[in-house]
């Protein structure tokens, strides 16, 4: 049989360079649902990972995330010694406008259908609400809401394990971890940075917030004691510290020139623009960078207690451990001179590899 041969702009190539198992289109005209569910790998586990909906501006937009979001989800469960794979879901639309029960209720009719490959939870546009609409349809969906015996919201737990991140940024630089009188520009304050912010409040550093939503910014600097700042002119500023906590791809050629702090650290999900270039230029300038997806893990670790048997004991316990596995992506960099995200890729993919070769021994 002849190979077949796929130009890398293609959607096979897309899927080939990145290695994913399975893509599946959802459309369904009576509700009026676009839907992409994207499977990278299920070695660990089955592929684990939130469902995003967003106003894209186009299909090719909303795959190129799905694709590099789930990717992104094989390396936080492996890094973080969770036995699941990585997967994600993005509905096309505007999750203000254009969600409804219906609509969420038919998507997971289509989780259904995968029959326990993917398992999905809340993301950036969906929320506990929505999960509980899903699990009218399938079990395979977690944060349902604690009333239903769920864990409810993840958000509390990822910004617990952003929070621990830093403070090993902090310990690398710094030689401790206090956090008192550091100064740190959260950007974006969703549930995530508002919970983040709070955290820091209560270790007394100085914290500055900004959003695209002026009044959410107004409220919450009001709240925590924090300084409002505008998003146009954030890397204008000098911070120790700056935490990215919305969408992704803020960390890129022109943001670094620009960057007058010593540590990236924050919640969203592909900070690097480009993660070989942009890796290597944060390293090059020495700012050190946390892996997005290794501290932002906390809302993985969450959904995995839940499937476990949740305890919120438990899922605190896991995610005190981001401290430590950052601490050896810091020092795994620091010792071999390559970006952080490289360290971080290294480790993950180990750990991929040993699984696979075992299981292929059975």
């Amino acid at each position: 049989m002849s190979s077949i041969k796929f130009e890398e702009n293609s959607v096979f190539g897309q899927l080939s360079i990145l290695g994913h198992q399975k893509v599946v289109f959802c459309s369904d005209e009576d509700t009026g649902l676009k839907a992409i569910i994207a499977i990278h790998d299920t070695t660990l586990g089955p592929a684990l990972g939130g469902t995003r909906m967003w106003p894209y501006k186009s299909e090719r937009e909303a795959l190129n995330d799905v694709l590099r979001l789930s990717r992104t989800m094989t390396y936080k469960a492996a890094i973080t010694g969770l036995n699941l794979g990585g997967g994600k879901g993005v509905i096309i639309g505007d999750s203000r406008i254009n969600k409804n029960e219906a609509l969420m209720r038919r998507y997971g009719r289509f989780i259904k259908n995968l029959n326990g490959s993917f398992i999905t939870a809340e993301e950036v546009g969906t929320s506990p609400k929505d999960m509980e609409y899903i699990r009218m349809e399938t079990q395979y969906v977690t944060g349902v809401p604690e009333s239903l015996g769920g864990s409810g919201d993840p958000s509390p737990v990822t910004a617990k394990g952003v929070f621990i991140g830093i403070k090993a940024c902090v310990k690398e630089l710094y030689g401790n971890d206090s956090l008192a009188g550091k100064s740190v520009a959260v950007q974006g304050i969703g549930q995530v940075g508002e919970n983040l912010v709070h955290l820091l409040r209560e270790e007394n550093a100085k914290v500055y917030v900004s959003d695209i939503n002026e009044d959410r910014v107004i409220q919450i600097a009001k709240k925590y004691g924090a300084e409002a700042i505008s998003n146009n002119n954030i890397f204008d500023r000098e911070f120790d510290i700056y935490s990215p906590c919305a969408l992704g791809a803020t960390v890129n050629s022109e943001t670094i020139q620009k960057m007058k702090c010593s540590i990236i650290a924050g919640s969203a999900n592909n900070q690097l623009a480009d993660e070989t270039l942009h890796g290597k230029m944060l390293l090059e300038k020495g700012i050190l960078y946390a892996p997005d997806y290794l501290i932002n893990a906390g809302g993985l670790i969450n959904c995995y207690s839940e499937i476990a048997g949740y305890s919120k004991k438990r899922t605190m316990q896991l995610a005190e451990n981001i401290y430590e596995a950052t601490r050896i992506v810091l020092k795994k960099s620091k010792t071999e001179n390559i970006p952080t995200i490289e360290a971080a890729n290294f480790i993950a993919e180990k750990r991929i590899s040993d699984i696979r070769k075992i299981k292929a021994s059975y």
